[in-house]
């Protein structure tokens, strides 16, 4: 009888079987109430349901997120910014709050709408899984008095 085990894995295959990505996870949301469905999905999907819930959530707002979580889109709303300068800045945010999921490669196709005092946004996020369209999602609204 040994007291060592047969086989020794060497730290090289250790560290390669701890750094394998496994696809992510989330619990499935219905996009049009906001409501959780029940199932947890996978992949592109989870990658979808992360996409939303981050464009749905603004950044510094909740402690149990870091701050690299959610968005600031409410600092263009209400400021009498031009509409150029708008568009450049939700680019650029919807940039930064997405391109930190490791999964997210790029942006592209963005385009911005300001109807009324509502910003939506429409673009392509390119995963590791494939594109992820997003259309006509209301990233910005004054908050509720």
């Amino acid at each position: 009888m040994n007291l060592l085990p047969a086989y020794i894995e060497d730290e090289d295959e250790i560290e390669e079987l701890e750094e394998e990505i496994k696809p992510p996870r989330e619990y499935g949301i219905d996009f049009k109430t906001g409501q959780l469905t029940g199932e947890i999905v996978e992949g592109k999907e989870a990658i979808k349901v992360w996409i939303w819930l981050v464009l749905q959530t603004p950044r510094y707002r909740y402690y149990i997120y870091t701050w690299d979580y959610g968005n600031e889109f409410e600092d263009l709303i209400g400021k009498g910014y031009t509409e150029e300068y708008i568009e450049a800045e939700a680019q650029r945010m919807t940039e930064d709050c997405l391109l930190v999921n490791e999964n997210i490669q790029s942006i592209t196709e963005f385009s911005v709408n300001m109807a009324g005092d509502t910003l939506t946004v429409s673009f392509m996020a390119n995963t590791i899984y494939g594109e992820i369209e997003f259309k006509d999602e209301a990233i910005a609204r004054p908050a509720a008095a």
